[in-house]
C-alpha cells in the first residue's frame, strides 16, 4: 500500500520510471509526494471536449513530477504520432489508448449522456499493452467508425489481445472480466465509492482517474463553448450533462491522493498500468504497399519498363550520361526495395494522358521513363539526391497532378481496386478554427446577431492570426469604426484560444495511402462526410509512422489544357499528343513569357510572376523554372539583386566553395536542394545532415532543432576557412527557405505546364481563354479574363440558346458565353435545353424552345434578359417576350367558364434602354459584357488630366491620376507588422499594379471594400523596366 510524504523528490530520478522512484527512500522526517499517472486524458484531438494541447498536457506532466500519462481521446487517435514525438522531447513515456464511446446517443462525439434521456451510451477507457495492444485498439477504434452495427463489448472481446479495459459501466465490466483485463473506474465525485464497493463484491480490481478534460479549471468556459458551437446553440442553452466538470483537471498526484483516501489501491493500480502499458515500441519502419504481380519479381519488371522508356524517350542510341543515371538510381531502388512503389505510381498515372507529376520526384529518371514525370532530369540538370539516396531513410515521394475534375474518379478507382477501406484509405486533414471562423463560431454561442457579427468578419482577411487581438483590431484602419464593446473582449479571448484548435476532419486534397496487410493494424480508419474511407491522421503523422502516402492531386490548367486542346482540334484539326507535346523553344512562347502577358497561363499569371518576368525580360524554360521557385514571401528581398545580376551586374561568389554550385541561379539560393548542396560544399555536413537541415525549415516538429543544425552549419564552414561574415550571409539565405519553397525538380515540371498553357494562348488564344474561364477557380475573376480576352482582340458573344453550350467555346478570334454563367439557371433546364438541341435541332422561336423544353417561368426571363434568345426573337423586343411569357402563364391558369376572355397579345414595346440592358447583365451574368464599368467615366475624366493605363510606362518618375477598377489584391506585412497591400487595376486599356504603403493603407483601405470605379492618383516609380503606381490618394466615383 501507498503512503504518502512531504515535498521531497530526487531531482534525479523526477523522469525516471516509477519503478526507479519507488526504490529511492526520502530522508528522515521528510516526506514525500506520492507520484501518480494519469490514464484517462483527453486532449483537443476530443474535437469539440477536449481543450488542451498535447505541449501543455505534457507541460503538465513535468509540472506535477510525473513520468508519462496516456492520451485517450474520444474514439480517436488523431494526434497518436505527435503525442509520442513530444513525449519523447519532454523525457515523457507515452501511453497509447482512447476513450471508445459507442454511437448509440453519443452522436459520435463522447457526450456525456448526450441523447438527453437520462442514459449513457457504453464507454471504456482501453489501453494498449505494447505493440500487439496498439494493434487491437486500432481494431476496435476502424469498427466504431466503420460498423453501422457495432457493440463495445462484442468488438473489445473480438479483439482483446494486448487490452486493458477501464469503465464506470457496470455492464461493460462483468461479462468482459474473463476476456481482458478489466478495471473499474473511479473518477472522483462520479458515484466512485458505490462502484468501488461493487467492484470489490465482483471481485473486479478498481483504477484511479480523473477523466482529464483541461489542464486548469479557468479552462473549463472554453470547453463550455466547444460543446455550445458543436450543439448549435448559446452556452446557456448546452445541457449539464453534456459537459464535464470543472474538477476534471490534470491534478497532481497529492490532489488525487486527497481525493482517494478510501481507494489507496485505486491509486497503485494506476501507477501500476502506466508501467505496463508503456508504448515505446519502435516507430517509423516504412510499411510499402505491394504491386499485384501475377509472375516475375517487381525489380525485373521495372528494369525491362525502364529500358522500353529509355527507346521511348531518348531514342535507340542514349547519351551515357542517361544509361549511368539510370543505373545509379535502379540500384538504389533495388537496395531499398522500392520497386513495387513506382510500379504504383505507373500503374496510376497511364489512366489519362494528362497528368503532371511533381515535386522531388520529377528528378528521378526512372519517373521519367515511365511516363510518371515529363522533364528530362539529365538535361535539366535536376539533383537526383533530394528525392532518394543510400542515406536517406524517408520513402520516395512523388506528387501527381491530374485535371481536377478527373481526380476523384482516379482516387476512387485506386482505392476501390486495392481493397479499401481495409488496406487503402485517403490521408485525412485536420480541419482547425481560424481567426475569422472562431470569431463568428464563438460569438454566434454568445447570442449575437449575425449582422453585428458579420460586420466585424467581413473586415478580417481570412489568413490573418489572432494575436493581442482587441489591441491589434482596434488599430487596424478597417476596423475603425467597430466599437468592440463587452462581450467582444471575451470573444475575441477565446477565438484567440481556439486559433489552431482541431474543428474537424476532412479528405486530405490527394493523399491515398495503401498497405499490404491491413490499415486497421497501423491506424484507425474511419468514414470522412465525403464518403470515402480516411485513415485518422494528416498527412506528416502517417509519413513519420512510416506509411506511404502518394498524392494524387487536382490541377485545373490541366483541364485547361485537355480542353482547349480538344477545341483546337475540333477548329483545325490539328491533334496534339499530350505525352509527349514539349513547346519549351517555342519563339512565340517564348515572346510571351518574357513580356508577362500570361493571365490565364498557369502558375506565371500573378502579378507578382508578371512583373519579374517583365524586369527580367527572358522568357526561356530555364529561367521560367528559376522565376517560380524564386516567388515565395522569404525570397523577396533577394529577387532585386537576383535580376540585377541577370542583366550583368557584377558579383561574387560568396564562397570559392560556392563558384559552382549555386552558377545557374547567379550566386543566389533559389531552390530547396540549394540549402543541401551549399550546406554539403560549405559546412562539410553529409548528406544525411543537410538534408536534415533542409527539412528543419519547414517541418512542424523536426528530428532537432533549428538552432542544433545551426551550431553545426556553422562550426563547418568555419572549420573549412569561412569567415563568420560570409556564414552569416549564407545563413541569412538559408533561413529564407522557411515555410514553404521549391524544389527544381517540382518547379521544372510545373514550368512545362505553363509553357503549354502560354503556346495555346500564343497560337490559339480564344479556345485558351474559353477553357481558362470555364474551369473557373483561376487566379483572376470572370470579368477578368473577359476584359483580357479583349485586350488581345477577341470579340465577346454573348449567350444564345442555340449557339451556345454549357461550358464558354473559343473559334478563331471569338469566344462565346457559356450557358453555365447564367446565374440561376436550374440544371435540369440546362441538362434538357442542350439534350432537346441535339435531338430535334436548333430552336426557331421562343415560343418553339419552350414548346421542347419544359422550362420555370424564373428560366425563360432569365434567358430573355441574359440576350440568350435574341437569336430567336423574331424581331421583338426583349420587354415584348416578357410580356408574352407573362400573358402564356396567365392564359395557362383555369378560369371559370363564364368569364372566358379572349386571347390577348402581347403589346408593342420598345427595347430595353442601355442602362437597363447594364443592369439586366450583371444580374444574369454577374459583370457587364457589352461595355466596360469605366466606360462612362473616361470621357468625363478626359479634361481632368487623367492618364489611359498602357501609356503608365511613358510617365516614369511622375505624379499621375488614373482611372482603376479593383482586379485583385494582396494584403501583406511590413517588417514592423504594419498592413500593406499590392493591388492590381485596370482600365479599358491595361491592368496595372498599384501599391498602397501603410499610411495610404490605413487612409483609403475602408474605399476598396466597395465594388465601385476609383480614381487613383500617385507617383509612377520604374524598376527595370517595369512601372509600378505608388498610391498617396484614392477617389470612390
Amino acid at each position: 500500500m501507498w503512503s504518502v510524504w512531504g515535498p521531497w523528490r530526487r531531482p534525479s530520478t523526477a523522469f525516471a520510471p516509477a519503478s526507479v522512484r519507488r526504490r529511492s527512500s526520502p530522508p528522515r522526517g521528510w516526506r514525500t509526494v506520492l507520484s501518480f499517472v494519469h490514464l484517462h486524458v483527453h486532449s483537443h484531438y476530443s474535437l469539440m471536449r477536449g481543450v488542451d494541447t498535447l505541449e501543455a498536457l505534457a507541460q503538465a506532466a513535468r509540472e506535477r513530477g510525473m513520468d508519462r500519462f496516456a492520451l485517450t481521446d474520444t474514439n480517436a487517435l488523431y494526434g497518436f504520432v505527435f503525442y509520442r514525438q513530444i513525449c519523447a522531447e519532454a523525457g515523457l513515456t507515452p501511453i497509447a489508448g482512447a476513450e471508445v464511446v459507442e454511437a448509440a446517443g453519443a452522436n459520435g462525439n463522447g457526450g456525456r449522456n448526450a441523447d438527453g434521456n437520462g442514459t449513457h451510451p457504453a464507454r471504456a477507457v482501453l489501453l494498449a499493452r505494447g505493440r500487439e495492444g496498439y494493434r487491437s485498439l486500432c481494431r476496435v477504434l476502424t469498427a466504431r467508425h466503420l460498423d453501422p452495427a457495432f457493440s463495445l463489448a462484442a468488438s473489445t472481446r473480438a479483439h482483446a489481445e494486448g487490452l486493458v479495459l477501464l469503465s464506470e459501466d457496470r455492464a461493460l465490466l462483468a461479462p468482459l472480466r474473463d476476456a481482458l483485463p478489466t478495471y473499474a473506474e473511479l473518477v472522483p465525485g462520479r458515484g466512485d465509492r458505490a462502484l468501488r464497493q461493487w467492484a470489490r463484491s465482483e471481485g473486479i480490481p478498481c483504477v484511479a482517474t480523473n477523466d482529464v478534460h483541461f489542464v486548469h479549471r479557468e479552462a473549463h468556459h472554453l470547453h463550455h463553448v466547444l460543446r455550445a458551437i458543436d450543439r448549435n446553440s448559446t452556452l446557456d442553452r448546452v445541457p449539464s450533462h453534456d459537459l464535464a466538470e470543472s474538477a476534471r483537471t490534470f491534478a497532481s498526484a497529492a490532489e488525487m491522493e486527497a481525493r482517494f483516501p478510501h481507494a489507496p489501491e485505486a491509486l497503485e493500480n494506476a501507477m501500476r498500468l502506466g508501467e505496463e502499458c508503456a508504448a515505446d515500441w519502435p516507430m517509423g519502419r516504412t510499411v510499402f504497399p505491394s504491386y499485384p504481380l501475377e509472375r516475375g519479381d517487381a525489380f525485373e519488371i521495372l528494369h525491362a519498363r525502364c529500358e522500353a522508356g529509355i527507346l521511348h524517350r531518348y531514342g535507340r542510341d542514349p547519351a551515357p550520361a542517361v544509361r549511368a543515371r539510370l543505373d545509379r538510381e535502379l540500384a538504389i531502388i533495388r537496395e531499398k526495395g522500392y520497386a513495387d512503389y513506382f510500379l504504383i505510381v505507373e500503374a496510376i498515372t497511364s489512366r489519362t494522358p494528362r497528368t503532371c507529376g511533381r515535386g522531388s520526384g520529377a528528378a528521378s529518371i526512372v519517373a521519367y521513363l515511365l511516363g510518371i514525370t515529363h522533364v528530362d532530369p539529365v538535361r535539366h540538370n535536376l539533383f537526383f539526391e533530394r528525392f532518394l539516396s543510400p542515406e536517406r531513410k524517408d520513402p520516395p515521394d512523388i506528387d501527381v497532378d491530374f485535371a481536377w475534375d478527373e481526380r476523384d474518379a482516379i482516387q476512387l478507382a485506386v482505392l476501390e481496386e486495392n481493397g479499401a477501406p481495409v488496406r487503402a484509405a485517403m490521408v485525412a486533414n485536420h480541419v482547425g478554427f481560424r481567426a475569422k471562423g472562431a470569431i463568428h463560431e464563438i460569438a454566434k454561442v454568445y447570442g449575437l446577431p449575425e449582422a453585428e457579427i458579420m460586420n466585424v468578419t467581413k473586415r478580417l482577411a481570412g489568413y490573418w492570426g489572432l494575436e493581442d487581438p482587441v489591441e491589434r483590431l482596434d488599430g487596424r484602419p478597417r476596423f475603425k469604426d467597430v466599437d468592440f464593446e463587452p462581450p467582444w473582449p471575451e470573444i475575441l479571448a477565446q477565438a484567440v484560444a481556439l486559433e489552431g484548435h482541431p474543428r474537424h476532419l476532412s479528405v486530405h486534397s490527394g493523399g491515398v495511402v495503401l498497405v499490404p496487410d491491413s490499415l486497421a493494424d497501423h491506424v484507425p480508419v474511419e468514414i470522412a462526410p465525403k464518403g470515402v474511407p480516411i485513415v485518422q491522421w494528416e498527412k506528416d503523422q502517417v509519413e513519420d509512422y512510416g506509411l506511404v502516402k502518394m498524392d494524387l492531386l487536382g490541377n485545373r490548367s490541366l483541364a485547361v489544357i485537355r480542353d482547349a486542346v480538344a477545341a483546337v482540334a475540333r477548329n483545325t484539326g490539328l491533334a496534339i499528343d499530350e505525352r509527349t507535346w514539349n513547346p519549351i523553344e517555342d519563339p512565340e512562347t517564348q515572346r510571351l513569357m518574357r513580356d508577362g502577358e500570361t493571365i490565364g497561363v498557369f502558375y506565371v499569371e500573378s502579378c507578382s510572376m508578371r512583373q519579374l518576368q517583365r524586369k527580367a525580360r527572358v522568357g526561356d524554360f530555364d529561367h521560367l523554372v528559376i522565376h517560380s521557385s524564386m516567388i515565395r514571401p522569404a525570397a523577396n528581398r533577394f529577387i532585386r539583386e537576383y535580376v540585377r545580376r541577370l542583366h550583368g551586374g557584377a558579383y561574387e561568389p560568396l564562397h570559392p566553395a560556392l563558384t559552382h554550385t549555386l552558377d545557374e541561379t547567379y550566386g543566389i539560393m533559389c531552390y530547396q536542394e540549394d540549402v543541401t548542396k551549399v550546406s554539403m560544399e560549405l559546412a562539410g555536413l553529409s548528406l544525411a545532415q543537410a538534408e536534415g537541415l533542409r527539412k528543419a525549415l519547414s517541418q512542424k516538429r523536426p528530428l532537432k532543432p533549428l538552432r542544433a543544425y545551426q551550431a553545426e552549419f556553422y562550426a563547418g564552414a568555419a572549420a573549412r576557412g569561412a569567415t563568420r561574415e560570409v556564414i552569416d550571409k549564407v545563413w541569412e539565405m538559408i533561413l529564407s527557405f522557411a515555410g514553404y519553397s521549391f524544389c527544381k525538380p517540382h518547379s521544372a515540371s510545373y514550368a512545362l505546364v505553363s509553357f503549354r498553357s502560354g503556346w495555346l494562348r500564343a497560337h490559339h488564344p480564344a479556345e485558351f481563354i474559353a477553357a481558362v474561364i470555364s474551369n473557373q477557380g483561376g487566379y483572376y475573376t470572370t470579368f477578368a479574363y473577359i476584359s483580357e480576352a479583349r485586350r488581345m482582340g477577341l470579340t465577346i458573344l454573348p449567350p444564345d440558346v442555340n449557339a451556345s453550350e454549357r461550358a464558354y467555346t473559343g473559334k478563331g478570334r471569338e469566344v462565346r458565353v457559356g450557358l453555365m454563367q447564367l446565374k440561376g439557371l436550374h440544371h435540369d433546364t440546362l441538362d434538357a435545353l442542350l439534350a432537346e438541341r441535339v435531338r430535334g435541332g436548333a430552336f426557331r422561336s421562343f415560343a418553339d424552345l419552350r414548346a421542347r423544353v419544359p422550362l420555370r417561368p424564373s428560366d425563360a426571363e432569365l434567358l430573355v434578359k441574359a440576350g440568350a434568345i435574341d437569336s430567336i426573337a423574331g424581331g421583338r423586343t426583349r420587354p415584348e417576350l416578357l410580356w408574352e411569357l407573362c400573358l402564356d402563364g396567365r392564359a395557362a391558369e383555369p378560369a371559370p367558364e363564364l368569364f372566358q376572355a379572349p386571347p390577348v397579345e402581347a403589346p408593342r414595346a420598345p427595347a430595353y434602354d442601355r442602362q437597363t440592358v447594364l443592369r439586366h447583365e450583371v444580374e444574369t451574368l454577374g459583370f457587364l459584357l457589352s461595355a466596360h464599368p469605366l466606360e462612362p467615366y473616361e470621357h468625363a475624366m478626359r479634361g481632368r488630366g487623367v492618364i489611359a493605363a498602357r501609356d503608365l510606362d511613358r510617365h516614369a518618375g511622375r505624379r499621375v491620376r488614373i482611372l482603376g477598377w479593383h482586379v485583385n489584391s494582396k494584403l501583406v506585412q511590413t517588417k514592423d507588422k504594419e498592413p500593406m497591400e499590392f493591388i492590381a487595376f485596370e482600365d479599358t486599356t491595361a491592368i496595372y499594379d498599384a501599391t498602397l504603403f501603410p499610411d495610404a493603407y490605413r487612409r483609403f483601405c475602408h474605399l476598396l471594400t466597395s465594388t465601385r470605379p476609383f480614381l487613383l492618383s500617385g507617383l509612377v516609380e520604374e524598376d527595370f523596366g517595369v512601372c509600378t503606381l505608388t498610391v498617396d490618394h484614392i477617389e470612390r466615383l
